[in-house]
């Protein structure tokens, strides 16, 4: 079994069966989390997770989501505050798409990492085509105070060595199963044993044989798979590993 450390299934992709996903959860998971991309929809999230044993969530606003009104920090650890809430993100950089500005994301960041720091949470990393000012803000902010993740990272070996060598943790998803993917299966081989987690981002980047498809917590095996075989090691050494660097990460004892 496996932990799923980045989903969001309170999406509404999963409307019209999330009961029969929740159901997959039960089976094939030891547990998930449901990430947060704003407050406004928080309380959904804190809903879901309450209902289910197996479901955790963390707390903030996606660094390419356009809200009303910014959270300070002071909000952002309050809501943090709820027991089943292990982190806090997703935060972090995306110049792939301009939804948002470069200052207001620069701003966004440094809120969440003080929050997490404040908190004593750690922190779920989006990086994308942002790799240089993720980084300094990452060490300016001090990200080794609360620890945290690079979700689904997109990067290279050096980007990664650079973000390890901050105290963090590397994620990946299913972009690691793409056939393109060469560069990035490099850093599945290079991520210390200690400090790797898998996870969907679903209802995105359905790993293969699922690719197209809505994506859902239950395909983190075939992201677990490919790990094993790029690692050369057996898919329940996998399983085990990335789940305890979860737990680690994440305070979670279940």
């Amino acid at each position: 079994m496996f932990v799923d450390s980045h989903c969001h299934l309170d999406f509404e992709q999963f409307d019209r069966d999330r009961e029969e996903v929740l159901a997959r959860v039960e089976k094939d998971l030891h547990w998930a989390v449901v990430v947060g991309v704003d407050l406004e929809h928080f309380p959904r999230i804190t809903k879901l997770i309450e209902n289910n044993k197996k479901l955790y969530c963390s707390v903030g606003i996606h660094p390419n989501h356009e809200v009303t009104h910014e959270a300070s920090a002071e909000k952002l650890v309050q809501l943090a505050q709820h027991p089943r809430c292990v982190a806090m993100g997703e935060t972090g950089m995306d110049f792939f798409r301009d939804h948002v500005s470069q200052d207001l994301q620069t701003a966004r960041f440094r809120t969440h990492l003080q929050a997490a720091n404040k908190a004593h949470k750690p922190v779920i990393v989006h990086m994308r085509q942002a790799d240089e000012p993720t980084l300094q803000i990452l060490a300016e902010e001090n990200v080794q105070a609360c620890g945290g993740v690079m979700h689904c990272f997109s990067s290279t070996v050096d980007v990664a060595r650079r973000a390890l060598d901050m105290g963090m943790y590397i994620s990946f998803s299913g972009n690691i199963t793409f056939k393109n993917s060469v560069e990035l299966r490099e850093v599945v081989k290079f991520a210390p044993q200690d400090r790797f987690m898998i996870e969907t981002d679903s209802p995105f980047l359905a790993p293969v044989p699922k690719r197209g498809k809505r994506n859902e917590p239950s395909y983190v095996q075939y992201v677990a798979q490919c790990v094993a075989e790029t690692r050369q090691m057996t898919l329940e050494d996998v399983g085990a590993i990335s789940t305890k660097n979860a737990a680690t990460l994440f305070k979670v004892t279940q």
